[in-house]
């Protein structure tokens, strides 16, 4: 096994396929699947699945590319250091479902480093999705949350792809709505009050799931129902159409100003958010911190309640 091996393999699922991988490393497609047909065979293991559209990792390529990434990575860090005597690119990712007050840690952080070089992501993704970027280490961390409703799939879920869930804090549920919304006056709401305005909800693509929803109630009929993708669309819905999101009450006046009100829904469910991720790796350095500005920020926000 060699180094370069280990990057044709990553190179190979960036690409999606052997002959786009070939054209971006510039040596040729036989040369590159015989490099991975002997790694596979050295290891006793198949690293690639082939079909008609590329090819896809097998169960035990997921696992071997988590580890070739890290050789790879720490590999990258000895030459940078000891070689080319350049500063460490620093390299960080997260996966989250979409709350702002992920963002505003995220921001400290980056404001922190405050290096030239660094790479890190931020992905507002499908509570399924994060649940793979955690598994196949393409993010370290994932911000997702649990309810009386949705804990005992998630969890069995995570428990099978060897995954934990860490809680940060618990959240009585809010709406958000408009400043301008009817609603926006009152002290508290009832799942009742909320049936003539239309619902803004999260999709979750080809793994739609009623556990999966990152809304409370998400199994509560609604006779208008918006389904958005990003948080930007539905924050100018919320205000546009006068709808309404069910999410856990923090708000960031910096990121989405003050148009939008949180107002507490009257409720038996809570959302228990916290981080997943793998129970084998200890979280990294630029994880800890991370977690510590995220715990400052919601400590502050909670103060302010």
């Amino acid at each position: 096994m060699t180094l370069q091996q280990l990057k044709y393999i990553i190179q190979v699922v960036q690409s999606g396929s052997i002959s786009s991988a070939a054209q971006k490393l510039y040596i040729t497609q036989p040369s590159l699947s015989k490099a991975i047909a002997d790694l596979e065979k050295e290891m006793g293991i198949t690293i690639f699945y082939r079909n008609n559209r590329g090819v896809y990792l097998s169960e035990d390529g997921i696992k071997f590319l988590s580890y070739a990434r890290q050789v790879v990575e720490q590999a990258e860090l000895l030459e940078q250091q000891y070689k080319l005597k350049t500063p460490v690119r620093r390299v960080f990712a997260i996966s989250s479902q979409h709350y702002a007050f992920v963002v505003n840690a995220f921001v400290a952080l980056v404001k922190e480093y405050g290096e030239n070089k660094y790479e890190f992501s931020l992905r507002e993704s499908r509570t399924f999705d994060i649940i793979e970027d955690v598994r196949t280490k393409r993010s370290e961390l994932g911000i997702i949350f649990l309810s009386h409703f949705n804990r005992e799939v998630i969890q069995r879920i995570l428990q099978n792809d060897e995954m934990q869930f860490v809680p940060l804090f618990t959240a009585k549920p809010h709406v958000f709505v408009s400043r301008n919304n009817p609603l926006a006056t009152r002290k508290k709401v009832m799942l009742e009050d909320l049936k003539e305005f239309p619902r803004l909800t999260y999709e979750q693509g080809i793994n739609n799931s009623f556990y999966f929803s990152e809304e409370l109630h998400s199994t509560i009929e609604s006779p208008k129902n918006i389904i958005v993708s990003d948080r930007a669309t539905l924050f100018n819905l919320l205000i546009g159409l006068n709808g309404y999101t069910i999410s856990s009450g923090i708000l960031s006046s910096d990121l989405n100003g003050t148009e939008i009100v949180s107002i507490p829904l009257q409720s038996d469910e809570m959302m228990e958010i916290g981080y997943i991720h793998p129970t084998d790796h200890p979280l990294s350095e630029m994880s800890e911190r991370y977690l510590e500005h995220l715990r400052l920020y919601i400590a502050h926000y909670q103060s302010l309640v």
